[in-house]
């Protein structure tokens, strides 16, 4: 993923009611139950069937790191499904999102304004709208690059034009050279 997709999946994350499970050989359980069989769990993973099961009794405990990252992964992208729709759901129909980023952020105007990029930290409520783009465009696979352009068209609507109150010849919002990004429900 990404640092946009990264940030927005932390949000949802921070919604969930009860915690992941911890421990590798909960991981692969849970795995398991989910993908109905071990040789499923074998194959998104990517070691042996005989691994798995070892796992789901417990004859193993500590993954290699790169296998437990995978692990840790797999079960966040699984976990709590219906809590997370509903959590995004909240925040593109009524809550909105918070963004807090520290990042370079100029926009192109016309002649005689301060239009130079300068690092800026700002901490902006976006509305509904904005949150519900943000989310959708992440379903359908946006890159990186994408999802920055979607919070920097956010950026200048609620933060440079106010809601269309001021700044109405602004053209385009730079946002780079990202810092910090955070997003939260």
């Amino acid at each position: 993923m990404s640092l946009f997709g990264n940030g927005l999946e932390a949000a949802v994350h921070k919604a969930f009611t009860r915690p992941a499970p911890k421990s590798a050989p909960a991981q692969m359980r849970y795995l398991v139950k989910q993908l109905k069989g071990t040789k499923a769990v074998a194959q998104m993973l990517r070691i042996s069937q005989r691994t798995v099961e070892r796992y789901v009794k417990n004859q193993i405990r500590k993954p290699r790191p790169e296998l437990a990252t995978r692990l840790e992964a797999e079960v966040k992208k699984r976990w709590q499904p219906q809590i997370r729709a509903k959590a995004r759901q909240q925040a593109a129909t009524t809550s909105g999102i918070v963004i807090d980023t520290r990042a370079r952020i100029g926009y192109t105007a016309p002649i005689g304004t301060t239009d130079e990029n300068r690092l800026r930290h700002l901490t902006v409520a976006l509305p509904p709208h904005h949150a519900a783009r943000l989310f959708n465009a992440q379903e359908q696979g946006a890159t990186d690059q994408q999802l920055q352009q979607i919070a920097a068209e956010a950026l200048k609507e609620v933060y440079f034009q106010d809601g269309g109150r001021r700044a109405g010849d602004l053209e385009e919002v730079r946002f780079t050279d990202i810092e910090h990004l955070e997003f939260d429900l």
